[in-house]
């Protein structure tokens, strides 16, 4: 049976409708950056200059509170504003279709942390088979090194917490916003419309977590967010439910952070690669052989809430059309 959307919409024409409101969110993300951005500057920046004063300006320790706010506001524009718009639009007005459900235990989101946190293991060997690789390709190599530069510049930046007050305003920044917003589009969102109009989970999960490597904008590290792409997308495509993924991914997120806060407290001096531990092949194959392990204890303690899940999207489907059911008998 060809996919249509809850309002009908057919896989192009809901993927047509992704991009419109992606591109939206991509114009009101430059708005809010702007706007930010003029707030650093002082008062008489030549229009010429103000670029230049922009980047500056965030690099400005008293600016980071600005910066977090940028960050975060920049976010939502881009991931969280199309995500909600794209479902408002093609599968109507309910949170279900985006993942949100009540179907959601402890063990599931405990395992669901234990996933990501072997998976960083498991994808540290590979981050540095890929640096070794680029490194053979010299303008390749500068531009990735540029870009790690840029990418630890900021994160140094905005990590530079000075107290608690700082520390837990930054847990919601800088780490349960962000893991929201980014479930929210790639895997509530992307992975959802492609899951269900090829019918071929695995795809969908591969080709979802392809973009949101690609969104990080790293080359040193392309491999290993594609490999914590598959494993929260695959996370997602076992649970049903987009809490699992949001909140594992947050304390991810929240232990990278509380790491970084510690060492600012001692007042040393923070070196990202020093902090990444040296992982060996032999400890990834472990990590890898976790990883297994507990994504077939997530799939046996998601199977009461799963089968929940999908007998709500029946009924939900049913109320929105009610010959449904007769009009998949007769096509098959």
């Amino acid at each position: 049976m060809q996919y249509k959307s809850v309002k009908g919409f057919s896989g192009w024409g809901a993927l047509g409708m992704l991009f419109v409101f992606w591109g939206l969110g991509f114009i009101l993300t430059m708005i809010a950056q702007v706007i930010m951005g003029f707030a650093m500057v002082p008062e008489g920046t030549p229009v010429d200059k103000m670029p230049e004063m922009i980047l500056l300006a965030m690099k400005d320790p008293k600016n980071t509170g600005l910066a977090r706010m940028a960050q975060v506001l920049g976010t939502f524009c881009m991931l969280c504003i199309p995500a909600v718009l794209y479902s408002r639009v093609v599968n109507g007005r309910n949170a279900f279709w985006l993942g949100f459900n009540k179907y959601v235990s402890a063990p599931q989101v405990l395992i669901g942390f234990g996933i990501i946190f072997f998976a960083n293991l498991m994808a540290g060997p590979v981050a540095e088979i890929s640096k070794s690789v680029i490194a053979h390709f010299p303008r390749l190599d500068n531009y990735a090194s540029y870009l790690e530069n840029l990418y630890t510049e900021q994160v140094l930046l905005l990590s530079n917490l000075k107290s608690w007050p700082e520390f837990i305003t930054a847990i919601f920044i800088m780490a349960f916003f962000p893991a929201l917003f980014e479930e929210l589009f790639f895997r509530g969102v992307v992975q959802n419309l492609l899951q269900k109009w090829w019918k071929h989970p695995l795809a969908a999960i591969i080709v979802t977590s392809v973009i949101f490597s690609i969104i990080h904008f790293s080359i040193y590290l392309f491999l290993t967010r594609l490999i914590l792409g598959f494993v929260l997308g695959y996370m997602f495509y076992k649970t049903k439910n987009i809490w699992v993924n949001t909140i594992a991914h947050f304390l991810n997120n929240a232990l990278a952070l509380s790491q970084l806060f510690y060492l600012s407290s001692q007042k040393k001096t923070i070196d990202l690669e020093k902090i990444e531990p040296d992982v060996s092949w032999w400890v990834g194959l472990a990590a890898l052989a976790a990883v297994y392990f507990l994504f077939k204890a997530l799939e046996k303690y998601s199977a009461h809430n799963r089968a929940k899940i999908e007998a709500k999207e029946e009924v939900l489907l049913a109320k929105e059309d009610p010959f449904r059911s007769f009009a998949e008998e007769v096509q098959q």
